[in-house]
C-alpha cells in the first residue's frame, strides 16, 4: 500500500521522489485524514494556478508540511503545522509570506473541501511573522538618470546596461518588460508583449501593451536615444537572467556602480529606497507632473486603474505646496474685502 501511495503521488507530478516518499510515510501513519488526496485536490483546486508558479510557490512547503506530518512528533493542529513547516523562512521575508499563504490556503481547503476537523485551521495571526511598514519607492529625477546613465563605462557591456536603463526611465517599464520588448507597423510602434498576473482578478493577465514615451529632459530641452529606432534595428540589451528574474539581474549589476550607491544615499536621506523599478516610478510621478491621467497612465504602464491608485496616487499631490502657496498668494488683503462690501 506504502510503495503503492509513494508512486501515485510521484507520478502525479506533483512533487519530486522525495516528497513522494513523505507523503506515503504520513498517509501510512496513523492519521486518519488522506493529506496525499488532499494535496491531489488541491492541485485541481487551484488550476489556474501555473505549473511553474505551484512548484516555486506551494510545493516548498507542502513537502515540507508533509515532513512534520512524518515524524513521530508530528504536529497535531494547525497552528503547530503551520509554526513547524515555516521555521525554514525567517519572519518578514516575502517567501515566508507567499509560503504562509499557499500552506494556509491549503489547510482551509483541507477543513472547508475535505471534511477535516477545524482544528487543523491555520492560524488567523501568524504570531513569528514580523510586520514591517513597506519602504517608500523612490522615483529617479531625471537629472539623476542622466548621472547615471552618463556614469556607465562605453564597453560592449556598458553600452547595453545603458540602453537598458534608457529604456526603462522613458518608457516606464518593468525589467521583466525588457525580455519581450518589439516593434510592430514596421518599426512604428514599440510594444511590451509581457503578460504579468492582473492584480484583483484570479487568472487574469495583463494583455500586451504598446508602449509611450516620456522623454527624460536636461536643461536644454528633452533628451532623444532614438530608443525605438534602436529596439527595430535589434541593438543587444544585457543579459537578464532566467524569467521572471530580470529585476534581479539588473539589481545585481546596479548595485555595484558607483553612481548608483550615491543616488541611493540621497533617496536614503528622504527616507526612501532606490531599486530597479525607481525608473519605472520615475515614469508615473513625471507623468502626473505633466498632466496625464491616472486611467491614461493605468494603460500605458500595464496595470489597471486600481492598482495605478494604489502605488502611485502618491505622485498626483507631489505639487500640493505650490497650490496651496498659489492659492494663499489670490488672498485679497482684509482692507481690500471690507472696502468691498456692500
Amino acid at each position: 500500500m506504502r510503495i503503492r501511495q509513494i508512486h501515485n503521488a510521484f507520478i502525479d507530478g506533483e512533487m519530486d521522489l522525495k516528497g513522494a516518499a513523505n507523503v506515503g510515510t504520513v498517509t501510512s501513519s496513523n492519521f486518519t485524514n488522506d493529506w496525499s488526496a488532499a494535496v491531489k485536490a488541491f492541485r485541481q483546486h487551484r488550476a489556474r494556478v501555473s505549473d511553474r508558479t505551484w512548484k516555486q510557490k506551494y510545493t516548498p512547503v507542502l513537502i515540507r508540511a508533509l515532513n512534520a506530518l512524518g515524524t513521530a512528533n508530528a504536529p497535531t493542529n494547525g497552528p503547530d503545522l503551520c509554526a513547524v513547516a515555516l521555521k525554514q523562512w525567517s519572519p518578514g521575508m516575502r517567501q515566508r509570506q507567499i509560503m504562509r499563504q499557499s500552506l494556509h490556503g491549503f489547510l482551509t481547503f483541507c477543513v472547508q473541501r475535505r471534511s477535516f476537523k477545524a482544528c487543523w485551521l491555520p492560524p488567523v495571526v501568524d504570531e513569528n511573522e514580523i510586520t514591517t511598514a513597506k519602504r517608500v519607492g523612490y522615483p529617479m529625477t531625471d537629472a539623476q538618470i542622466l548621472r547615471l546613465i552618463e556614469s556607465i563605462h562605453d564597453t560592449t557591456t556598458g553600452q547595453r546596461w545603458r540602453f537598458a536603463c534608457q529604456l526603462l526611465a522613458v518608457y516606464g517599464l518593468r525589467p521583466e518588460d525588457l525580455r519581450y520588448i518589439h516593434t510592430r507597423q514596421n518599426g512604428a510602434e514599440l510594444w511590451s508583449g509581457y503578460e504579468k498576473s492582473q492584480g484583483g482578478r484570479k487568472g487574469a493577465k495583463t494583455p500586451p501593451r504598446r508602449l509611450y514615451p516620456l522623454l527624460v529632459q536636461e536643461a536644454g530641452g528633452p533628451v532623444d536615444w532614438n530608443l525605438q529606432q534602436r529596439v527595430a534595428i535589434g541593438e543587444e540589451l544585457p543579459p537578464l537572467g532566467q524569467e521572471g528574474k530580470a529585476g534581479e539581474a539588473l539589481g545585481t549589476h546596479l548595485r555595484r556602480l558607483p553612481m548608483w550607491k550615491s543616488i541611493s544615499a540621497e533617496a536614503e536621506r528622504e527616507k526612501q529606497q532606490l531599486t530597479p523599478y525607481s525608473f519605472r516610478h520615475r515614469y508615473s510621478a513625471e507623468g502626473h507632473r505633466r498632466g496625464l491621467q491616472p486611467k491614461q497612465l493605468a494603460d500605458a504602464m500595464g496595470h489597471s486603474l486600481e492598482v495605478h491608485m494604489g502605488s502611485y496616487a502618491r505622485f498626483m499631490t507631489r505639487n500640493l505646496a505650490d497650490a496651496f502657496d498659489a492659492a494663499n498668494s489670490n488672498i485679497l488683503p482684509a482692507t481690500t474685502l471690507v472696502a468691498n462690501m456692500p
